[in-house]
């Protein structure tokens, strides 16, 4: 069986983080998304749902962070290339979010990192293959 991950984030305002996502080139499942939820989907079988507070609330004892404040996690997404971290950062700066890491070249790694509109720290990497 091939596994899935769903990444699950609280989030304030579910149509701005829909039109926010689809902005950077991510689909929708309409299938598990409704008023209180949407799920991203970042591949085949990695998906982002983003809950709304009260709805994230029921999955959990513990409270909420405010991810503009506090991190939580920091979720790290691998690129094709440093031109597709850099589109997809700047699309980010564009749409809502903000760049809380400019790009940064580390040898045979590149990277940045953004926050969405509710503060989750994305980031973005390209590593270079390695010759053996």
């Amino acid at each position: 069986m091939s596994r899935q991950i769903f990444v699950n984030l609280s989030v304030s305002d579910i149509q701005r983080s829909r039109q926010f996502f689809t902005a950077l080139g991510f689909s929708i499942n309409e299938q598990y998304s409704n008023e209180v939820a949407i799920c991203v989907v970042i591949a085949d079988n990695i998906f982002a749902m983003l809950l709304k507070p009260e709805f994230y609330s029921q999955f959990t004892s513990k409270s909420l962070c405010d991810a503009h404040t506090s991190s939580e996690v920091l979720l790290c997404l691998s690129c094709s290339s440093r031109t597709e971290v850099d589109t997809i950062g700047q699309a980010a700066e564009d749409n809502g979010g903000r760049i809380a890491r400019p790009g940064q070249d580390q040898g045979p790694m590149y990277g940045l990192a953004f926050e969405d509109p509710d503060g989750h720290t994305w980031e973005l990497m390209y590593m270079e293959a390695q010759n053996s």
